[in-house]
């Protein structure tokens, strides 16, 4: 199928209307110069269409049309409810068009060139709620000590792994990458805290709870050798890969009943982030202890903290009582 084939069967009989025509010199251009697929031009030209639609009316061409109408019309889209990935998805295509337009000189300016995309609210990261953390530590503990050593001693080694991996994970917050490579040394430390190399080279203290520590001293007594690394592997690195963390993570999540396609190795970190924070905990320190560099990259987690600044401000504001159910209304 040609390219003119692929966008007549998508644009239909346009004949006789100017806007129309031109949305068909776009889609036989992204077709025989871009190889569009058929889907790709049905789907601009719906988002064409509407385009073109609202510029009529509006009493505008879209030949001599300007930034603000392109402002507009995304308002508008705004106010209709679309999702900003969809707002951004059309005006993709609508710089585009206008850009094709002036490239082949049939538009003395391009009105979109100046307009700035709307702003894509960030993805929340997957938490996993307290109760959830309990279950998948506590079958882990279980797994660890149902596991009869004298017949299975591979998989009791890999139960006691799989706790101490989860309790160090969720009592430090650390990138798995940080927790894989641990140090064995890291296992006998008499501090109550590790002292972790992170992005950029840049340490930080991250604290451990004494069922972490419990954990690692667990593990150590399953390791042979002398090996640099806590959670030593045949792998080319000489320690577990994330890759084979992240797999028998979610063997231990179905395991305590809970979908593995919500838990990862990071969706812990968030975990313990997430927590902090609904306990109470500074974002500052937060910030701290998960090794950002810029505390704009810890705000994600803000949104578990909107009940409760809520309920801190309703409960803490001086100004916050009724007056007239306090009795010192104005007279």
């Amino acid at each position: 199928m040609t390219g003119s084939e692929k966008a007549d069967e998508v644009t239909g009989d346009v004949a006789g209307a100017e806007g129309p025509d031109l949305i068909v010199a776009y889609l036989e251009m992204l077709s025989a110069e871009r190889g569009a697929a058929a889907n790709t031009l049905a789907a601009y030209r719906r988002d064409l269409d509407h385009y073109l639609a609202a510029l009529s009316a509006s009493g505008r061409d879209p030949l001599d049309t300007d930034a603000g109408e392109v402002r507009a019309y995304l308002a508008d889209l705004e106010t209709q409810g679309l999702k900003a990935s969809s707002a951004a998805r059309r005006l993709s295509c609508i710089r585009g068009f206008h850009k094709f337009l002036y490239a082949e000189g049939l538009a003395e300016t391009d009105p979109s060139a100046p307009v700035g995309g709307p702003r894509r609210g960030r993805t929340l990261p997957k938490v996993l709620s307290v109760t959830e953390v309990d279950d998948l530590l506590r079958t882990a503990r279980e797994r660890a000590v149902a596991t009869p050593a004298e017949e299975t001693p591979g998989e009791r080694r890999r139960a006691v792994r799989m706790l101490c991996l989860l309790e160090t994970l969720y009592a430090t917050g650390l990138r798995v990458s940080e927790l894989v490579a641990l140090p064995r040394a890291a296992a006998t430390t008499k501090q109550r805290y590790l002292v972790v190399k992170g992005k950029g080279g840049r340490e930080r203290l991250v604290p451990l709870t004494d069922l972490a520590r419990a954990a690692m001293r667990e593990h150590l007594t399953h390791l042979t050798g002398d090996g640099p690394f806590l959670f030593p592997s045949d792998s080319e690195s000489g320690h577990l890969t994330r890759q084979a963390f992240a797999r028998d993570l979610k063997i231990a999540a179905a395991a305590a009943g809970i979908r593995e396609d919500r838990v990862s190795p990071h969706v812990l970190r968030h975990a313990f982030a997430s927590h902090l924070l609904q306990n109470g905990a500074d974002l500052r320190i937060v910030q701290e202890l998960l090794g950002h560099a810029d505390i704009s990259t810890t705000q994600i987690y803000t949104h578990v903290l909107d009940e409760r600044l809520k309920s801190m401000v309703r409960d803490l504001h001086p100004l916050m009582d009724d007056p007239a159910e306090s009795g010192t209304a104005p007279a």
